[in-house]
């Protein structure tokens, strides 16, 4: 019987059938070149880079940043004092310096803080423009502690004309990718620092993405090296689908077992069912000690880097955007525990958008929620209080500074009370608006910014528990001892570890029986209403919640989350030949199937797994936990362990795992780091020792600092290895490989474009920039490799040239697990 193939010729014409593989270039070969654009003796006659018509420094000079809305808009608010609104444009007006923020936990921070200033910017200086002057070199942002955030403004130009930049700027790419060193506004760095945050504490980000400041968080948790789980966790939030994924990938570069990221609308962010704390058996509604609410803004702030702004601005956004915001930021307040802290903040200096947002919430929650001062926080910040009156404009340029001077015709989108001051001068006074913190560009070159942090002092007087506390209150006025039968009813308050569930009629009356349900006769108010009246028995009510929708309605199910049993087949066998202490808490290890191979596993503090199995089915949860084993590709061999451990994960596993750990001195750090499969007898006489007993299979390999030695390495350095028969490896991604070298002293080989290597060789000749700008002129064939992005590629050195001892490693093992670890660095975050 004829196949398929000999079929195909007899039925189709012959010059369509081709019994050669298609090659992966076809149809390149064939592409006819443009005249001008390269080809076979063609050459491009483009002059020098240097020679070239100077184009714009920065792409955001093609944008007309003029608005004339947006100038009688904040002329008419007040909210730039007298004398400074020249000032104020222009810093509104001229580009963004970059900032960054080193990364990490402590002592890990603190030593790249030390490499950054003692090997990059005091070589910067003396650094030159082209016309001379000499540049700024980086500077510490002054209100950051401890010295980890940094501005920089140099330009590109600068980077390329100068090696001392560019090595500078080499190291930033390298860390950056690595995840040590973060490219973050400096004023998105303040909500973080305002929290307060201690590692105990329980918090939500409710709109979280792109992950910044989530990564503040998670970094503060961690603030004792050594602590796998420090108490407290992060649910990182965002409405974006999407944007939850690059939440992911910004906060797992921390490889932190104590934070998920949840996929919901903020301002239905579900209740989330825990155990209850001192009863065993009961379960409570989790209250979070500390909540971030940066909500989603006009961003007329952020003009300096997106001038697209300029063009978009109009009145009617901050209108808009307003019973959004206080939707968030009100969910937020009543998932928060008594006496804990939230945090409010915008990038909007649109007093709609931030005082009339507050004070709406302190009108609906009367004396349950205050401002905190902060004025002694930050020191070194410029900043401005809050306003107490602003305006509302409309689009024809009209201004309104009451709900009373609205005429009754107007859209009710104008005639929402909630968007102007309270008209009540006491209550007004009585809510310290002062204490909000306002910060304009022009004050510190930074972007426009609004925050304020609140704190919820009692149950909030719309919930059961609140309506309790009023009624008792009124009560021991009156002299009346008898207690409502509402008040029997009624749970505990809210305290750290949640609020006491409820049971039967209860709670049913009150949705789901926490602080932040309503009950059945709770018929909120009109949203357009929000804040202005009070309902019966003069209790302040919020509007009603609109029907949030099912977890996974409408949207891909992500995969499960699996948690080993006592009973696991997989435990005992990573337990023995790891040698796991018994106090390890395995059943926190999760995997992502319940059928099949379970190809990774990963690990979750006790508090996470209690969200992911309490809330399965009503919580939409996109990715938490670190990843601590993978399975090996030689998972046949019965000498070796079917999982090898993860550079991830290794951070939080080490205290637990004491066999199959090598201690190791720098200079066997930068021979793994540096060679390929480097042989055993290559590594110090101590290391030697401890590899000899031990059969192949992956190791784990722990640097401890010398700090008697100024050019030792201060921190702690762990990776993750495989002992081959005679030779040994480190199963390091290729970032994370840079970072360390870079950290023991060693400077990562760059291949050098010819600029840069005209550079180089102008510097060792004494020779600047503009001396010998005519002597590249006629290098135009030279802009393809110029034009290029600089790759940094390690090479691996030989140390040893005796051929008998040459590293030939001939396990197959060892090179599957080689070609394994690049891949699984680069792996989805999902399985």
């Amino acid at each position: 019987m004829r196949n398929f193939a000999s079929l195909a010729k007899n039925l189709l014409p012959l010059r369509f059938i081709s019994s050669s593989p298609v090659s992966a270039s076809m149809g390149r070969r064939w592409k006819k070149k443009r005249p001008g654009h390269g080809g076979p003796g063609q050459r491009r006659d483009r002059p020098h880079r240097d020679q070239r018509p100077q184009r714009p420094n920065e792409w955001q000079d093609t944008f007309v940043k003029e608005n004339k809305d947006f100038e009688r808009f904040y002329k008419e608010q007040g909210i730039v004092p007298e004398g400074e609104w020249d000032q104020f444009l222009e810093g509104l007006r001229s580009p963004l310096p970059a900032t960054f923020r080193i990364t990490g936990y402590k002592s890990h921070a603190q030593e790249l803080l030390r490499r950054l200033k003692g090997q990059y910017i005091s070589q910067l200086l003396e650094v030159t423009s082209e016309d001379g002057e000499l540049l700024e070199k980086p500077q510490p942002i002054p209100w950051y502690p401890d010295e980890l955030a940094w501005r920089t403004n140099y330009s590109r130009k600068d980077l390329r004309r100068s090696p001392a930049l560019a090595k500078f700027h080499d190291f930033l790419v390298t860390e950056t990718e690595t995840g040590n060193v973060s490219r973050q506004e400096a004023v998105s760095m303040i909500p973080p620092l305002l929290l307060d945050v201690q590692p105990h504490h329980k918090i939500l980000d409710m709109c979280a993405a792109p992950g910044s400041k989530t990564a503040q968080l998670i970094e503060m948790l961690h603030t004792e090296d050594g602590q796998s789980f420090p108490g407290g966790f992060v649910v990182a939030n965002d409405a974006d689908n999407k944007r939850c994924y690059m939440l992911v990938h910004q906060a797992k570069r921390l490889n932190s077992p104590c934070f998920l990221v949840t996929n919901h609308d903020a301002s239905h962010m579900p209740n989330m069912t825990v155990p209850a704390e001192g009863e065993e058996g009961t379960t409570g509604t989790l209250a979070y000690d500390r909540v971030l609410c940066d909500v989603p803004c006009s961003g007329d702030g952020t003009m300096r880097k997106n001038p697209d702004v300029w063009k978009k601005w109009s009145p009617g956004q901050g209108q808009n955007l307003h019973n959004l915001q206080l939707r968030i930021v009100r969910r937020g307040i009543e998932l928060l525990r008594v006496g804990g802290q939230l945090v409010y903040s915008t990038c909007s200096l649109n007093p709609l958008e931030d005082e009339a947002v507050i004070a709406a919430l302190l009108t609906e929650c009367e004396d349950s929620v205050e401002l905190v001062d902060v004025s002694d926080k930050l020191i070194g910040l410029k900043r401005l209080s809050g306003v107490s009156s602003w305006k509302v404009m409309t689009k024809k340029g009209e201004f309104y500074s009451s709900i009373e001077e609205v005429p009754t015709d107007r859209s009710t989108n104008l005639r929402r009370a909630s968007m102007f001051p309270p008209p009540d001068p006491d209550k007004l006074n009585a809510m310290h608006l002062d204490r909000c913190i306002r910060i304009l560009p022009h004050h510190q070159d930074t972007g426009g910014f609004f925050v304020a942090v609140l704190r919820k002092t009692k149950a909030l007087p719309w919930t059961r528990q609140g309506k309790a506390d009023r009624r008792r209150e009124e009560s021991e006025l009156t002299g009346d001892e008898a207690k409502s039968s509402d008040t029997s009813a009624a749970p505990g308050q809210a305290g750290e570890g949640g609020v006491r569930q409820e049971t039967g009629a209860a709670a049913e009356a009150d949705g789901k029986g926490s602080d932040t349900g309503q009950g059945e006769g709770d018929d909120g108010k009109n949203e357009d209403e929000a804040g202005n009246s009070n309902g019966s028995e003069g209790l302040a009510r919020p509007p009603p919640a609109k029907k949030a929708k099912l977890a996974w309605e409408g949207s891909y199910k992500e995969d499960p989350f699996v948690f080993f049993t006592e009973d696991e087949e997989l435990w005992p066998i990573m337990r023995d030949f790891y040698q796991i202490s018994d106090t390890f808490p395995h059943l926190q290890l999760l995997v992502r199937c319940y059928e099949g191979k379970k190809r990774t596993v990963y690990l979750v503090s006790k508090e996470v797994k209690d969200i992911l199995t309490y809330n399965e089915n009503s919580l939409k949860v996109i990715n938490c936990g670190v990843r601590v084993m993978v399975r090996s590709r030689n998972d046949k061999s019965k000498t070796m362990s079917l999982f090898r451990l993860a550079q991830d994960g290794i951070p939080t596993l080490l205290p637990y795992i004491n066999g199959r750990r090598v201690e190791i001195k720098q200079e066997d750090a930068i021979l793994l780091l540096t060679e390929e499969n480097p042989h055993i007898h290559k590594l110090t006489a101590e290391a030697r020792d401890q590899l000899k007993p031990l059969e192949e299979g992956s190791i784990v390999m722990v640097y401890e600092p010398d700090m008697s030695n100024p050019e030792a390495v201060h921190c702690k350095m762990v990776f993750v290895g495989w002992r081959g028969k005679v030779t040994v490896r480190s199963f390091v991604p290729k970032n994370d490989r840079r970072h360390f070298l870079l950290l023991c002293g060693v400077d990562v080989e760059v291949r050098q474009t010819k600029r840069r290597q005209m550079a180089l060789e102008r510097e060792a000749k004494g020779q600047t920039a503009n001396e010998d700008v005519e002597e590249g002129a006629g290098q135009g064939e030279e802009d393809n490799e110029e034009d290029a992005e600089e790759d940094v590629a390690m090479t691996t050195r030989s140390d040893d040239d005796d051929g008998a001892l040459a590293t030939t490693e001939t396990s197959d093992t060892v090179e599957e697990e080689t070609s394994a670890i690049e891949s699984d660095a680069q792996s989805s975050i999902k399985e």
